[in-house]
């Protein structure tokens, strides 16, 4: 049966689509085989001692970049993960410091995390205050409130060893953290492709005002979302003190920017024009891997944070972008 131009037509177009959803796995495909025959990277860059540290140190960095992606879903900005991942991560340390036994300073952990959450859930959707502003204030209160705890100066001392063991330990050569960014990962994949919730928050992000006519309880929905980010961010700081061992008061300044960048990238990537979890951890490895290439070849530290802003400028236009053509 002979192929009609419309076939054709049509077998082009669903490539381009392919192109399109993968098009920053292939980047990262280059990357990965760039940085291995570049001469200043060849011998370090495609190492297994390389990889396990990329996935492991990426792994804190992962969760803050889903814990921004859930309200992002909404189409609207948390720039307090980062800030309360931190907190948590001091506060356990500084518990487990003073003798706290390990599973209640987790528990508390992930417990400031949900609050810092809640109480963005509460300012924007009772309050009624705009999401980024709002974030952006608890961030500076959370960054007050850890320079006081911890007067400037890193909590690392008398961390129980089983937990610094486990957060730098592999297992069958993959880093343990690694395992679980997986398992969260794949639960808010779950949440958000496969559940009436996360149909709802998608509802939200498309139209929140065809959302609220149908019935749904709008304020509710965002509201969960700012305290699901709380919790995983949460999560992220406790991970953190297991993988560093310790944590350092600074820790939550390094991690906004590059995981709203992998947040908004995510759009470009899996299922364009539309934030998903995927997208998610490809943008972030991505962005993990130029700057591992870079930094083993010699570049000066700041590039990384050109190449995280960069990322971020071009992840915002592509999802707007994307998302307009998605929407005609």
């Amino acid at each position: 049966m002979r192929e009609t131009p419309r076939d054709t037509k049509r077998s082009g177009s669903r490539w381009l689509r392919y192109l399109e959803a993968y098009a920053l796995l292939i980047l990262l495909i280059g990357v990965c085989v760039f940085f291995s025959v570049y001469p200043k990277t060849a011998n370090t860059f495609p190492t297994l001692a390389n990889l396990q540290v990329i996935f492991g140190n990426q792994s804190v960095l992962a969760l803050v970049a889903l814990a921004a992606l859930i309200p992002l879903v909404c189409n609207e900005w948390d720039l307090s993960v980062g800030a309360s991942a931190g907190l948590s991560a001091v506060i356990c340390a500084k518990l487990l410091s003073n003798g706290t036994p390990l599973g209640m300073a987790m528990a508390a952990g992930v417990s400031l995390g949900v609050l810092v959450g809640a109480s963005n859930a509460v300012l924007i959707t009772k309050v009624g205050t705009n999401a980024v502003i709002t974030t952006l204030g608890t961030a500076a209160i959370v960054g007050g409130v850890v320079t006081q705890v911890t007067g400037g100066t890193a909590q690392v001392s008398n961390i129980p060893h089983i937990l610094t063991r486990f957060g730098s330990g592999n297992t069958f050569g993959v880093p343990n953290t690694a395992y679980v960014l997986l398992g969260v990962a794949l639960v808010v994949y779950y949440v958000l492709v496969h559940t009436p919730a996360g149909r709802y928050i998608y509802a939200l992000g498309s139209n929140r005002e065809a959302a609220a006519l149908i019935g749904l309880r709008t304020k509710l929905i965002l509201g969960f979302t700012f305290v699901a980010a709380g919790g995983l961010a949460g999560i992220a700081g406790v991970l953190q003190v297991a993988r560093a061992g310790g944590a350092d008061p600074r820790i939550g300044e390094t991690l906004t920017l590059p995981a709203l960048a992998a947040a908004f990238l995510s759009a470009a990537a899996i299922k364009p024009g539309q934030y998903n979890v995927g997208g998610t951890i490809v943008a972030l490895f991505l962005l993990a891997t130029i700057n591992s290439g870079l930094a083993i070849a010699g570049a000066p530290p700041y590039l990384a944070e050109y190449v995280n802003g960069a990322a971020l400028i071009v992840g915002v236009a592509l999802a707007v972008n994307l998302g307009r053509v998605k929407r005609r």
